[in-house]
C-alpha cells in the first residue's frame, strides 16, 4: 500500500475513535444532570423546617381569628376551635341549628380555610332551650319597640299617599280631558289611585328597610292574579270586551242594532254585558265578549235607512207602464226621500206573473221606517187597481175522487148553508179606527222611550257615552 493512503486510512480511523469518545463522555454527564434534577426534586419534596412554621403560624392565624368572630356572637362564645393544615374544626355545643349552621359560615369565610369539620351538636336540655327562648323573645319585643314610631311614620306615609290616591282618583273632570267615556275616565282614576297606592308602600318599605319584602309581595300578587284570572277566565273577558267596546263605540244608547240575529235598541252597555230592548217589549242581555265578536248592524248610525217589498202583476200588462205608475206612486208616499230617489225594477220572472221590485229612502229621524213602507206598500197596491194592472194569485188544479162528496159539497143547499152567516166584505171595512191613524208616518218613539226610562232606573253605570268617538 503507497504510504499516503496509508497516512489518510490511519488519520480517519483516530478521527471515527475520538467522535465515539466525545458522544459517550456527553452521554455520561447528560445521566449525572438528570441524577442530580431527581435528587434535587426528591430533596425538594420533603418539606423543610421553614415551611413547617409557616403552616403552623397560618393555622395559629386562622384559630385566633376564628376564635375574635365567635367571640363577638353570644351564642357561639362556647365554641373550641381548632386548626390544623388549613382544615377548621369546630367543637361544642349550641342553641339550636340555625346556630351550627352560622357557625360553620362564618368560620368557611376566613381567609386560609381548606375545610370546616363540624362537631357542633345542638343543645336540648330543657333549662337552657326555656333561657334561650327567653333571651329570643326578649329581644324580639326590644326590637319591635325600637322600631314601632319609625313603623308608625311608614304607615302614616302609605295612608296619606292612600288618601291622595282616592282623591285624585275621583276627578273625573281631569281624566275626561284625556278621554271622554265616562267608563274609560273611570278606569284612569282607578289606575292612578293604584299607582299611588303603590308608591306609598314603596316608600315605607324603604324607610323600614324592607325592599326586598317588596319583590315577595309583588310575585305573590303576580301568582294570585294568574290563577283568579284562570278562574273567571270569561269574566276577565267580558271585561276586556267593554273597554275595547267603549273605545270603539260601536252604537250609542237607544241605536237600533242587530246582534247576530238579536234585534233592538241599545239600553245599557255595563262591564259584563250589553243590554237590549228588543220591539216586543224584551230585554236582551249579551255578554260583551260575544257583542265584540259578533257581527253588528247598527240601523241608527246613519239617518237615511232604503226598504223594499215585492209586487206581482200579470205577465200580459205593460212592464214599463207599470214601473212608471209604482215608481210615481212612490215618490208622492209621505216620508218617502227624494233624494236618494225611489226605484222599481224587474226583479224575477215567475210562471203566471213578473216580479217587480220597489225601493224607497226613509229619514229615521222624521218618518217611522215600518209605517213609511207599510204605506207604498197600501199606494202601490191602490194605483195599480186604479190602472187596471191585475196581480194574478196562484192558479190550482184540484182532482177529486169521491164523486158524492163532490156533489154534496157542489150542491146549492151546502152553498146556502155554508155561507149565510158570513159577514159582508163592506161590513168587515167598517172600523172606529180613523184613517189618518192608519196612514200616519210618524216615527214612533215607543221603545225610545222605554229605553230612557231604563236608563234612569239603572243605578250599575253606563259605559257608553255620547261625547266619545264613534266607530265609522
Amino acid at each position: 500500500m503507497p504510504r499516503p493512503l496509508q497516512l489518510r486510512t490511519t488519520a480517519s480511523c483516530a478521527g471515527l475513535i475520538l467522535a465515539a469518545l466525545l458522544m459517550l463522555a456527553a452521554h455520561y454527564a447528560m445521566a449525572d444532570e438528570g441524577r442530580s434534577e431527581v435528587d434535587q426534586d426528591r430533596t425538594g419534596d420533603v418539606p423543610s423546617a421553614s415551611d413547617s412554621s409557616s403552616a403552623l403560624q397560618t393555622d395559629a392565624r386562622i384559630r385566633e381569628q376564628v376564635q375574635q368572630i365567635f367571640a363577638e356572637i353570644e351564642a357561639l362564645s362556647d365554641v373550641q376551635i381548632d386548626v390544623s393544615a388549613g382544615i377548621v374544626e369546630v367543637d361544642g355545643e349550641v342553641d339550636s341549628v340555625a346556630e351550627a349552621e352560622r357557625a360553620l359560615r362564618l368560620a368557611t369565610q376566613v381567609d386560609g380555610v381548606i375545610e370546616v369539620r363540624d362537631r357542633l351538636a345542638v343543645n336540648r336540655d330543657l333549662d337552657s332551650r326555656i333561657a334561650s327562648t327567653g333571651r329570643t323573645l326578649t329581644e324580639a319585643v326590644r326590637q319591635i319597640v325600637a322600631v314601632l314610631p319609625l313603623l308608625a311614620v311608614a304607615v302614616a306615609i302609605f295612608i296619606v299617599f292612600w288618601l291622595v290616591g282616592a282623591w285624585l282618583g275621583r276627578r273625573q273632570a281631569l281624566f275626561r280631558r284625556f278621554s271622554p267615556n265616562v267608563f274609560i275616565a273611570g278606569l284612569l282614576g282607578q289606575a292612578a289611585h293604584l299607582a299611588f297606592i303603590v308608591l306609598g308602600l314603596i316608600v315605607a318599605l324603604v324607610l323600614l328597610d324592607a325592599t326586598a319584602l317588596l319583590g315577595t309581595i309583588l310575585g305573590a300578587a303576580g301568582i294570585m292574579g294568574l290563577a283568579i284570572g284562570f278562574a273567571v277566565r270569561d269574566t276577565v273577558e267580558n271585561y276586556i270586551a267593554s273597554i275595547l267596546l267603549s273605545l270603539r263605540n260601536p252604537f250609542s244608547v237607544n241605536d237600533l242594532v242587530d246582534v247576530n240575529g238579536q234585534l233592538g235598541n241599545v239600553v245599557t252597555l255595563t262591564s259584563r254585558a250589553t243590554i237590549l230592548l228588543s220591539p216586543e217589549g224584551n230585554h236582551i242581555r249579551i255578554p260583551n265578549a260575544a257583542v265584540f265578536k259578533a257581527v253588528i248592524v247598527n240601523y241608527t248610525r246613519r239617518p237615511e235607512r232604503r226598504f223594499d217589498f215585492d209586487v206581482g202583476i200579470d205577465a200580459e200588462c205593460n212592464l214599463v207602464g207599470a214601473q212608471q205608475i209604482a215608481l210615481e206612486t212612490l215618490r208622492r208616499v209621505t216620508g218617502v226621500l227624494d233624494d236618494p230617489s225611489a226605484a222599481v225594477i224587474i226583479d224575477a220572472l215567475g210562471d203566471s206573473n213578473v216580479v217587480l221590485r220597489c225601493f224607497g229612502w226613509v229619514d229615521q229621524r222624521k218618518s217611522s221606517f215600518g209605517k213609511v213602507r207599510s204605506e207604498a206598500i197600501r199606494q202601490v197596491k191602490e194605483a195599480f187597481d186604479e190602472a187596471g194592472i191585475a196581480m194574478p194569485e196562484p192558479s190550482y188544479r184540484l182532482r177529486m175522487t169521491d164523486d158524492s162528496r163532490a156533489d154534496a159539497a157542489g150542491s146549492p143547499d151546502a152553498r146556502t148553508a155554508g155561507s149565510g152567516d158570513a159577514p159582508s166584505s163592506q161590513d168587515s171595512l167598517r172600523s172606529s179606527v180613523a184613517p189618518a191613524e192608519v196612514t200616519s208616518v210618524e216615527v214612533d218613539r215607543t221603545i225610545e222611550e222605554r229605553v230612557i226610562e231604563d236608563a234612569r232606573t239603572d243605578h250599575a253605570g253606563n259605559l257608553l257615552s255620547g261625547k266619545a268617538g264613534k266607530e265609522i
